[in-house]
């Protein structure tokens, strides 16, 4: 463990007299002080003195409320390593963050991030100190650590944001998922990512109820929370009209029966029907079954004679996901370009749903891969990747509707006034379809289910 020598004032000397002792301090020590002092006061503290010992803390090198504190700054300072002093900062940012999005302090956050726009880093400086630590902050607010802590704040900001802003839900998920982050932070990023897709599934389910009253105060009030515009009413309709016998989630559990006693070289080819049954185009099962057939043919092949087992079916389908999103992390698949070049935003976000249905623990992986495809196009302006944003509308409302907290059914205009909500047929015809309305309800626990 690595120690650093530190000078501590004491005090307790005559007025005026400062004697300086040396004390060694170890940067996980002084790391812990830091944290349980920024946890003691975030809770018990106005947000104001809050903000106020962390900027003399992180930006002025000064006295804060105890003394251990200050120390510790110096001991992450003379121990000389910037990675582990933006390490130091970033937790501490997150352990704020987290309290004050309990307590619902938003402007806190929003001026936590503020904070780092200042001009107090620029300020000149004969200190060495000082200016090792003006300039760590600073590289740090270039980072992409930063850029991730503004995520938290973006919502609160009324200046035109990114067109990416919309996803931040998913732009989360990579924090969370990510063990090399604070605790601190993958606590902040699931709480927010979760509390952003409640409502977005409420408000969708409000307009899809409200939308269908046809008077234009109704319309007024409630905002569509899609940019399909009427579009989003046609696509709920169309996923829920499959339901009953032939839903996704039951071909899902059915599929799973099947395989459950093959090996897994059966499995793959099983995988590849199951992913393709019910697509109607030709030219796009023939694609599909070429490409996946040959990615998976592959796959694992000194698995092929064994049978199918939870970590094996999991790992395949995060491939498959990778197949369809992207094979690097970092850049569209050529499969995923393909698909959308042909105008198949539904289909692909049917084929992501069914593999999260047979494969429930891939969801997280499959929202990352969201995540880099969000920021690849970022740095395209929006009028250029309307595609993507059309498919990155009609995902949310798919997996929206497949939730378990949010039920959704149509009422066929004959069964008007009927106790039976769950009015279902084995195929519904276009005409059929447009002449429903939308019955949505919030399932509770009491009622047996379990909220996602």
């Amino acid at each position: 463990m690595t120690r650093v020598d530190t000078f501590v004032v004491d005090r307790s000397q005559q007025p005026g007299v400062q004697r300086y002792q040396r004390s060694q301090v170890s940067v996980h020590e002084a790391q812990e002080t830091i944290f349980s002092f920024l946890l003691s006061i975030v809770k018990t503290w106005e947000v104001e003195d809050v903000l106020a010992q962390f900027k003399q803390l992180f930006f002025e090198h000064g006295e804060t409320a105890s003394t251990e504190v200050s120390s510790g700054i110096y001991a992450l300072l003379f121990n000389n390593n910037e990675q582990e002093f933006r390490n130091t900062l970033k937790r501490s940012c997150y352990i704020l963050i987290n309290n004050w999005e309990v307590a619902r302090e938003y402007q806190a956050i929003q001026d936590l991030v503020e904070l780092f726009k200042g001009s107090t880093l620029n300020k000149y400086t004969v200190s060495p100190s000082l200016k090792r630590l003006r300039t760590w902050v600073a590289n740090f607010a270039q980072s992409s650590d930063f850029e991730e802590l503004k995520l938290f704040a973006a919502r609160f900001t009324e200046v035109e944001t990114p067109w990416t802003s919309r996803y931040t839900s998913y732009l989360l998920i990579q924090q969370y998922i990510n063990t090399d982050n604070p605790l601190e932070q993958r606590e902040a990023a699931r709480s927010l990512s979760r509390k952003l897709k409640d409502q977005y599934k409420m408000d969708l389910a409000m307009y899809t109820a409200h939308s269908q009253n046809f008077t234009d105060s109704s319309q007024k009030r409630l905002k569509n929370p899609t940019v399909l515009g009427d579009g989003a009413l046609r696509l709920i309709k169309a996923i829920v009209a499959r339901k009953g016998q032939y839903s996704y989630k039951s071909l899902a559990n059915l599929f799973s029966e099947q395989v459950q006693d093959l090996n897994y070289g059966s499995f793959k080819k099983s995988l590849v029907e199951y992913l393709t049954y019910s697509v109607k185009q030709p030219d796009v099962v023939k694609t599909l079954k070429h490409n996946l057939g040959q990615k998976l043919s592959r796959l694992y092949v000194e698995h092929d004679r064994d049978p199918i087992d939870p970590s094996l079916r999991l790992r395949t389908c995060n491939r498959i996901i990778d197949a369809l999103m992207t094979e690097d992390q970092r850049s569209p698949s050529p499969l995923f370009t393909l698909l959308l070049s042909q105008s198949s935003s539904i289909l692909l976000a049917i084929l992501l749903l069914k593999i999260v249905l047979v494969s429930k623990s891939s969801h997280h992986y499959l929202e990352a891969r969201i995540a880099d495809l969000i920021r690849y196009y970022d740095q395209f302006p929006s009028e250029q990747c309307n595609w993507v944003i059309n498919f990155l509308e009609v995902f949310q409302v798919t997996f929206a509707i497949h939730t378990e907290n949010i039920e959704y059914n149509l009422i066929s205009p004959e069964r008007q006034g009927s106790d039976n909500f769950n009015y279902e047929k084995r195929t519904w015809t276009t005409e059929e379809i447009e002449a429903c309305r939308i019955f949505s309800r919030i399932v509770t626990a009491q009622e047996g289910e379990t909220t996602e």
